[in-house]
């Protein structure tokens, strides 16, 4: 495992270190197309993504396969053993403005088979562009540097009135998302907290450092209980399903259950069936992750399924 840390670490660092030289630059936020799966992609991006494939043609010593969100599947040697399943940047948004959302995301699965799933990642790490903070896992347990104290530091969290948590929503209708759960917010806004962080990676760490007690991204579940509404999701990801993509949780997910976070989809099912090659709506995902069980359980129950009073903004067929 030491060569594939290695590997590992050494890319995220290298890509940090490309981010942090054109930032000194000046933020530019431009965006310059979509990724495969319909997302915008701005100049950061095209930044990080580079610095994957340069410094990994380079510092490779086993065969491998590598996928990321703009590049899809790339195989830099015959027969790979394994796949980097690799997020340049989860937040691009927030490292597009400078601030200390945005993560490098890295996992790593054996490519024993055709098809690979979460449960097939055996190695994990990410890695904050703005501060140099880091979590790495394997079979051997977690290690981390740059944080004040030692992970995971999970809190103990019951009662959603006091939850600080994260939701998410780029490509998600704002009116369904307040019908789901605009109640949890009102109840927690103030004698919790609440926050938005365009980084699912960002926010699942922040369980696993004890700064957040809860994440939640229903979109998925949405959509699929409420096929009607899939015109209004085109419509707010510019003419494509935007959920969280195998790419987007890949590590988050590995490192949250070796850190003992409760994290599953928005129906309570184990996350670990994900193809992690698979972009494709109905292999994208929801996400609920909390620091104690009890949360978690009071989330799937506290948040309002049928979406009352909710109807589609526009008229279309299902998917």
């Amino acid at each position: 495992m030491t060569r594939l840390k290695n590997l590992l670490t050494g890319l995220g660092q290298h890509v940090r270190a490309e981010l942090t030289t054109y930032a000194d630059r000046g933020l530019a936020r431009q965006v310059h197309g979509d990724s495969p799966g319909g997302d915008a992609q701005f100049d950061v991006d095209e930044v990080a993504e580079r610095a994957v494939l340069t410094y990994l043609r380079e510092h490779a010593d086993v065969p491998l396969a590598v996928y990321t969100e703009d590049g899809s599947l790339v195989e830099l040697a015959p027969e790979p053993r394994y796949v980097l399943v690799v997020d340049p940047i989860d937040g691009t948004r927030p490292t597009s403005a400078g601030l200390e959302m945005g993560m490098v995301s890295i996992a790593a699965a054996p490519l024993a088979r055709s098809a690979p799933t979460l449960d097939d990642v055996t190695a994990a790490y990410l890695l904050e562009i703005k501060s140099g903070a880091w979590i790495y896992g394997d079979d051997e347990g977690l290690t981390h540097g740059g944080f004040p104290h030692a992970l995971p530091r999970l809190s103990r969290t019951t009662d959603p009135a006091k939850m600080f948590w994260s939701i998410e929503f780029n490509g998600h209708p704002m009116h369904l998302m307040t019908a789901a759960y605009a109640h949890l917010v009102d109840r927690s806004a103030n004698t919790g907290g609440i926050f938005v962080f365009n980084s699912a990676t960002f926010s699942v760490s922040r369980i696993i450092t004890g700064q957040l007690d809860a994440y939640v991204d229903i979109g998925n579940r949405v959509l699929r209980d409420h096929p009607a509404t899939e015109p209004d999701f085109l419509e707010a990801g510019r003419g494509s399903i935007l959920h969280l993509f195998p790419y987007d949780i890949a590590a988050a997910v590995y490192l949250a259950k070796r850190a003992g976070v409760t994290i599953t989809d928005a129906y309570g099912d184990d996350l670990g069936t994900t193809q992690l090659l698979d972009l494709d709506p109905m292999n994208q995902k929801s996400c609920i992750a909390a620091a104690t069980p009890q949360l978690h359980k009071e989330l799937l129950g506290a948040i309002r399924w049928d979406l009352p009073g909710a109807t589609p903004t526009t008229t279309g067929g299902t998917r």
